[in-house]
């Protein structure tokens, strides 16, 4: 069957596509809200496809596709075939070195702000990430040294102002002559702003931006707004990772028509259960308690989850569906898995089924 023909045959619902080459291996792997539109797109001619997706529309001699019910499970379902068939195409998560982390190297004099992508635990640095996009990392820290003027570019030779001193970049690491407490009150500064604990940095961040603005200095300009771009990244990936190690029993509902919802049961970064129900049946609330019960009370840990890089991609589509537009959820704590009296629970199930 010509491609194009089959593209005229796919359903507009939610789903993956695995794209194939002439040896009938997947190259490529995506996801959509509605496959014919989706799929069908690679097929049009336009301006606005990429270097990648011209060669990637060269290469496909065919392709499948597996139905889900919403988006997010397609999101899911993408992010784990990704993982086990590592497509050609799909570099963004084949390569583990994309994922990164900020470590603040504490076996030093003065103790340095870099990026790695290797946390290692209990060797006495202190790490922040995951984080998946390294350049952003890279420019966050790169504007965090600058702004508190601790980019120093001959820590190597004490005594000697460095390069980066004369252009103001510097405090002074490179003289020997900066108080260890001046410079232990900078990384004080700088933890919580990478933790978002102390956002006032940004604020004058901010300033500075404006007012080379205002003077006409449209490329320190540009870089102020990059550094910010960059370090309000690292706080959104903050939210993913805090949310997640947070290893909360979280019930979320998605309505699939007027009389018809899927029921999510998500611990951490983990999807435990899911299943489609009827909002007509009249003890629907006690189904639904029936699965919260039966699903967390079999894995209850209040241990915090420590979120690696192979768990980053699940905690982020996670964290981006709850807080998102689609996001319908509550937290169940433990103590009402145990309670006799199950009132509680039930009045926050009912509220997630009450269409707003």
């Amino acid at each position: 069957m010509d491609l194009k023909e089959k593209v005229k045959n796919l359903p507009i619902t939610p789903g993956v596509y695995l794209m194939k080459d002439s040896a009938g291996q997947i190259i490529y792997v995506g996801k959509a809200k509605n496959l014919k539109n989706r799929v069908r797109s690679y097929f049009q001619h336009s301006k606005a496809h990429s270097k990648k997706t011209i060669k990637l529309v060269a290469t496909l001699k065919d392709f499948d596709y597996i139905l889900t019910d919403t988006e997010f499970e397609a999101f899911l379902l993408e992010c784990q075939l990704i993982k086990d068939i590592k497509p050609f195409f799909n570099r963004k998560m084949k390569n583990p070195q994309n994922y990164s982390y900020i470590v603040m190297r504490m076996d030093e004099l003065h103790p340095t702000l870099e990026v790695t992508n290797v946390c290692i635990e209990n060797d006495g640095n202190l790490y922040f990430g995951p984080f998946i996009s390294k350049f952003a990392v890279e420019k966050a820290v790169q504007g965090i040294k600058e702004f508190f003027k601790i980019s120093c570019s001959n820590r190597s030779t004490v005594g000697s102002p460095c390069l980066n001193h004369s252009l103001g970049l510097c405090i002074g690491l490179c003289t020997g002559k900066v108080p260890r407490e001046k410079y232990d009150s900078i990384l004080t500064r700088i933890i919580a702003l990478i933790k978002g604990d102390d956002l006032s940095p940004l604020a004058e961040m901010e300033e500075k931006m404006a007012a080379a603005a205002g003077q006409l200095d449209f490329e320190l300009a540009a870089k102020y707004k990059g550094y910010l771009e960059a370090i309000s990244f690292l706080h959104y990936k903050e939210g993913v990772v805090d949310f997640a190690e947070a290893n909360q029993n979280i019930v979320t509902i998605e309505f699939l028509d007027d009389r018809t919802f899927k029921l999510f049961l998500i611990k951490g970064n983990t999807v435990l259960f899911s299943e489609k129900f009827s909002l007509e049946g009249t003890d629907v609330v006690i189904t639904v308690r029936a699965n919260i019960l039966n699903f967390f009370k079999g894995v209850r840990d209040e241990t915090p989850l420590n979120v690696h890089k192979e768990d980053l991609d699940e905690a982020q589509i996670i964290y981006s569906y709850l807080t998102g537009n689609h996001g319908r959820y509550a937290l169940i704590p433990d103590a009402l898995l145990t309670a006799q009296d199950h009132t509680l629970m039930d009045e926050t199930i009912l509220k997630l089924l009450t269409k707003p």
